[in-house]
């Protein structure tokens, strides 16, 4: 039935709002075509036979408007025709049933026009609409005092008054709940996709108000790692291939990231970047970094992705960063600060299957963790530096806590 209402004036230039109206409006149309045709009825059986001609006209034009819709396709008339038919039809039938009273108050229906307006066109319509029935609505405060002689029972004009009040109120809650169910999962979807691109402390700033976001962390732990030999193997790849690979392998270290609470900044090409102790400062920070390293190394030693063995080099260093968001389009959160580029000088002066620390990394975690030494290096910006590989967790030591 769905498919059937869908096809009714169907244009394949629609895009998906507009196709979604067009199906709105019919659905509403020949539903209340068919609950008019009852109205109708019910009013001529009681006698007032001018008063049921309105709803049963209704109907009919109602009908013959949506035929021709399906012919010519013409969506501005088709909604045009629509919505005038509910903002006059109402008011016509009250003047034949002699006043708001006597009619059961069924002007009401009328308010269904600009409402419906919000749905099926757009903002600047609906205020028009809204407009033209304010003015009907005050322009039947000017028609004479009624009479007494409706020949309608009583019982019946009090039925209908429940019926009209009821069902306006219906369609308008239900238009309402409507629209706040999806708003409410409009804002749930927009908060994830926040959350997954920034710390949630930052996106919350954001929901609030629009600043460069900038702040000093004395003690950080950055990592990165860099897949070894990228570029031979993305040559002998399809594109699809190489991202479903990297999705799969970045997927493992997201559920690491998780687990250690730490928060991932981002990936560019084949590299990974984690820090600990941003934007959520924590004491066990290079602590945790290292773990989440060997996990990583562990994770890729002992599986194949799409088909294929892979080794990673993996730098870290520690020490102060500022971490923010500058700019007003496609921002991120990032890291900045010779603690940041060392680390990188770290990974990519590293050798493979290796986790390659500086001094001020190894001095928080020489304790916990079996390090070798690796003599010094050459670093570009920082002269020569002590570097360390770590081996593993010294067995029989608890695991330090998140604080």
């Amino acid at each position: 039935m769905r498919i059937t209402i869908a096809k009714i004036g169907a244009d394949q230039r629609d895009s998906d709002d507009v196709a979604l109206q067009k199906m709105i409006l019919v659905s509403v149309v020949l539903t209340s075509a068919v609950a008019a045709a009852v109205w109708g009825l019910v009013y001529m059986a009681a006698g007032a036979r001018i008063a049921g001609a309105v709803p049963a006209a209704y109907c009919v034009l109602s009908l013959v408007d949506t035929i021709l819709f399906g012919m010519i396709r013409c969506y501005a008339f088709y909604r045009f025709t629509q919505l005038m038919l509910i903002l006059l039809l109402p008011c016509l039938m009250m003047i034949c049933l002699r006043g708001f009273q006597n009619s059961s108050a069924v002007i009401l229906w009328s308010t269904l026009c600009p409402l419906g307006a919000l749905v099926v066109h757009d903002l600047r319509a609906a205020r028009l609409w809204f407009l033209l029935f304010l003015i009907l609505l005050a322009s039947s405060a000017l028609l004479p005092p009624p009479g007494n002689s409706t020949d309608l029972p009583s019982t019946l004009v009090a039925f209908f008054f429940v019926l009209n009040i009821g069902c306006v109120v219906s369609v308008v809650f239900s238009m309402m709940y409507y629209f706040v169910k999806t708003k409410n999962m409009l804002q749930i979807r927009s908060e994830m996709l926040l959350s997954n691109i920034m710390p949630v402390e930052i996106s919350n700033i954001l929901k609030g108000e629009y600043r460069t976001i900038a702040d000093q962390y004395d003690d950080a732990t950055i990592l990165f790692a860099d897949l070894v030999q990228f570029t031979p193997m993305a040559q002998s790849m399809s594109p699809m291939e190489l991202v479903e690979l990297l999705d799969e392998v970045f997927m493992c270290f997201d559920v690491l990231v998780e687990k250690y609470q730490l928060e991932k900044i981002k990936t560019i090409g084949d590299c990974y970047m984690v820090v600990a102790g941003v934007p959520r400062q924590r004491a066990d920070h290079a602590h945790a970094l290292v773990r989440m390293a060997l996990e990583m190394q562990a994770c890729v030693a002992e599986r194949e992705f799409c088909g294929r063995l892979l080794t990673f080099r993996i730098g870290m260093n520690s020490g102060p960063v500022v971490a923010g968001i500058i700019g007003r389009k496609k921002f991120i959160y990032d890291l900045w600060g010779d603690a940041v580029n060392i680390a990188s000088r770290m990974e990519s002066q590293g050798q493979s299957k290796a986790i390659q620390i500086t001094h001020a990394t190894y001095k928080l975690i020489k304790d916990d963790f079996v390090c070798e030494s690796r003599g010094t290096i050459s670093v570009k910006g920082s002269g020569s530096m002590e570097i360390w590989h770590v081996l593993g967790e010294r067995s029989g030591r608890p695991v330090m806590l998140v604080t």
